[in-house]
């Protein structure tokens, strides 16, 4: 008799669904059949059953936050069952011990983590049964079935757990005592508040951050541009004026003069440039690929992008979610034209059938068994459901998987780029670009997101004449560098290898998956957003003055720094090859660890903080001190005071009184300096960096009192 373990139940009862059951609470009996002649239990865990104990378990004084105590470094690492778990893990104990038992059967998911979960199990519960490994990439019977006959040796992925353990418990050293350390020195700086500290989520808000103070530090400069309206033969369209190779003009009065010499002048198309670009159709999507896809055309954000892809997948309707591939081996790609055969039925699909390409096995943008690791792509599994069985999200998610499949079946799309020099009065030249598609190709299957940029433009040839109909001068800003989208943030966090200057260590990380891994990027934003590091507002990624202290303090040290999650993941990749020691990257955490407590210590005095993240930060306990009045409310006789997430009046439980102003205005931060000043004098200084659609801008704020409510008062008015 076998025991299957799968790493959640929805997976277990799909494992087991493909055979005659009965069902039992905690676990499903596999009745007799060709595969398991004798038949099987299947049981499972409930995502991690063990976690590693809290510090006090290993020495009561560890309970207490003291500097005096740190490092906290166990001389051996423990697991325990996680509270709340405990009922399913009886339930395992008593199968494994079974004596009617042969072998276990690791089914966890095919990664890391599902490696690590099942593996922690058999150790807590000291089984000494012989275990196999089923490793599959989708959930369809077919698959199962085949997985359950070719079952991996227990020592086939015995390196992948040492590395899966490795790199919790390292993580483990760094997050109790980074987080311990700068909650700590901090909190003799007067931030009460607990700073969480991690070997991901720091390097990760460490970028977010170096891209808030670029955008705070980023002053905006006007310029101006000459547009022109052309009528050439009866053709109009319009163009920029342009001087070796700049359309940006200084000065307005100079802008006025061009603008002014060139009204009704006589004009002469000089130039005229056309480029062809062609345009493959886009790779095969991994889960950092579809994730950054969802959230730029849906505003998904990544947790929910894998959540309902996990859903997607348990169904059996797509391959596995937590791929780093964005390819697919010859045997999955024999499997494609049954699956597309199915999908020609479906109503939404049919007007891109018949296929242009018929196959791609020959085409190794695509198919590349070399190239595809641990998993191959996500791709609809031949598996096809009716689509009305499908929620709203799994529909729009399973329709981007699907179409990418069916473009990879396209030809190239071809776009011809135009550039037209307009001369006017032999003098000023213009600029104007167009652009026409010559060749649709895949972009049939995946139309364009954004809009074009680009005009039509009309068919111009040189040496037309005609002349200027109108000439304007228009007035712009030069703008910060813009907000990271949550999807964006995923794709920080793959590529973070391009802010590294050491090129070896950027090729490390590059190969090594960047911050984070495909299966834990999402979690550590929606970590980011839960510890209040990070604000997400209309989809744009904010860092709160939370993150800009810590990140503050801790500064250069190697902590926030991609290097050293590329030294890391270059040594934890050795170790699941078998070419590093578990042991000696152990030893290594712990001197790093050690190192930066003493420097941390010993420069925490020298910390200095911006004044406005000062001012804006809102520790925990402050909720509970009196708060500070910063003046009389604007709509009754109460004080207005800081609440926390935004300014009230403090009499609004005994009036219901609902005068408030949030803390941050169009991306910025409202202090309580200018809370004050408003209430006092009823506007504001000048006030920069105001966002609108990323653009910056500068003006004062009032309250009006006949429309209750703030304006903008604006340096021009």
């Amino acid at each position: 008799m076998k025991l299957i373990i799968a790493e959640k139940p929805d997976q277990g009862l799909t494992l087991a669904s493909i055979f005659k059951i009965k069902k039992h609470q905690g676990f499903v009996e596999i009745f007799p059949n060709d595969v398991f002649p004798e038949g099987a239990y299947v049981t499972w865990a409930v995502g991690h059953l063990c976690q590693l104990v809290a510090p006090e378990s290993y020495n009561s004084q560890w309970k207490k936050w003291s500097l005096n105590t740190l490092p906290i470094i166990p001389s051996q690492f423990e697991y325990e069952v996680t509270k709340d778990k405990t009922k399913q893990y009886a339930v395992i104990k008593k199968l494994i011990n079974n004596p009617s038992l042969t072998e276990v059967i690791h089914a966890g998911d095919a990664g890391r983590e599902g490696e690590l979960i099942i593996r922690n199990i058999l150790r807590m519960t000291k089984s000494s049964l012989p275990m196999k490994r089923l490793w599959i990439s989708s959930l369809t019977p077919k698959a199962i079935k085949e997985g359950f006959l070719s079952l991996l040796n227990e020592s086939d992925t015995r390196n992948l757990y040492y590395e899966a353990y490795t790199r919790a418990c390292a993580d483990w050293v760094v997050g109790m005592n980074a987080s311990r350390l700068y909650s700590l020195l901090l909190q003799q700086q007067g931030f009460s508040d607990v700073f969480s500290v991690g070997r991901v989520q720091t390097p990760t808000l460490a970028l977010i951050v170096k891209r808030e103070l670029e955008i705070q530090s980023f002053v905006s400069e006007p310029f101006w541009e000459v547009q022109a309206r052309f009528n050439i033969d009866g053709k109009k369209y319009l163009g920029k004026w342009e001087k070796d190779g700049e359309t940006r003009i200084k000065t307005k009065e100079l802008a006025e003069k061009i603008a002014a010499f060139c009204e009704k002048k006589a004009a002469e198309v000089t130039d005229v440039k056309a480029e062809k670009k062609e345009f493959l159709p886009p790779m095969l999507y991994n889960l950092s690929a579809l994730q950054a896809e969802a959230n730029r055309r849906f505003k998904f954000p990544p947790k929910k992008t894998l959540d309902v892809l996990q859903k997607l997948y348990q169904k059996g309707i797509v391959s596995y979610p937590r791929s780093d591939s964005r390819h697919v081996t010859q045997g999955e790609a024999e499997m494609f034209a049954e699956t597309l055969n199915k999908i020609a039925a479906i109503d939404e699909y049919k007007t891109l059938f018949p296929l242009p390409t018929s196959s791609i096995m020959d085409n190794k943008r695509y198919v590349n068994d070399k190239k595809v690791t641990d998993h191959y792509a996500i791709i609809p599994t031949e598996q096809v459901p009716g689509m009305n069985k499908l929620s709203p999200d799994e529909n729009t998610l399973y329709d981007l998987i699907v179409r990418s499949l069916i473009a990879a079946h396209y030809g190239k799309a071809v776009t011809e780029y135009t550039t037209v020099t307009t001369l006017v009065d032999g003098r000023a030249a213009f600029l104007s670009k167009g652009k026409v598609q010559l060749e649709e190709g895949w972009r049939k299957v995946i139309p364009p997101f954004e809009k074009d940029k680009e005009a039509l433009l009309p068919s111009i040839q040189i040496g037309e004449k005609g002349n200027v109909m109108k000439a304007e001068v228009k007035e712009s800003k030069t703008q910060p560098p813009k907000r990271y989208t949550e999807g964006q943030l995923i794709t920080l966090m793959k590529t973070a290898g391009k802010h590294i200057e050491d090129k070896e260590l950027e090729k490390v990380l590059m190969k090594t998956e960047g911050l984070g891994t495909e299966a834990t990027r999402a979690g550590i934003i929606t970590m980011l957003k839960d510890r209040k590091y990070i604000d997400i507002n209309k989809n744009l990624v904010y860092a709160t003055p939370k993150a800009k202290i810590l990140i503050g303090a801790i500064g250069s040290e190697i902590l926030a720094s991609p290097e050293m999650t590329a030294k890391w993941e270059k040594r934890l990749k050795d170790i699941s090859e078998g070419e590093a020691s578990p042991k000696q990257f152990m030893e290594q955490t712990n001197k790093m660890i050690s190192h930066l407590i003493e420097v941390s210590v010993k420069n925490a005095g020298d910390w200095a903080f911006d004044e406005e993240d000062k001012s804006s930060f809102t520790s925990a306990k402050s909720k509970f001190k009196r708060p500070t009045q910063l003046g009389k409310c604007k709509q009754c006789d109460g004080q207005v005071i800081d609440k926390g997430s935004f300014y009230g009046c403090s009499y609004y439980s005994k009036t219901k009184c609902n005068f408030t102003i949030s803390k941050k205005i169009l991306g910025k931060s409202i202090t309580q300096k200018i809370v004050k000043q408003l209430l006092k004098d009823d506007e504001t200084e000048m006030i920069e960096g105001f966002s609108n659609k990323d653009k910056l801008f500068s003006a004062k704020l009032t309250w009006n009192d006949n429309e209750r409510k703030l304006k903008f008062i604006f340096p021009n008015k």
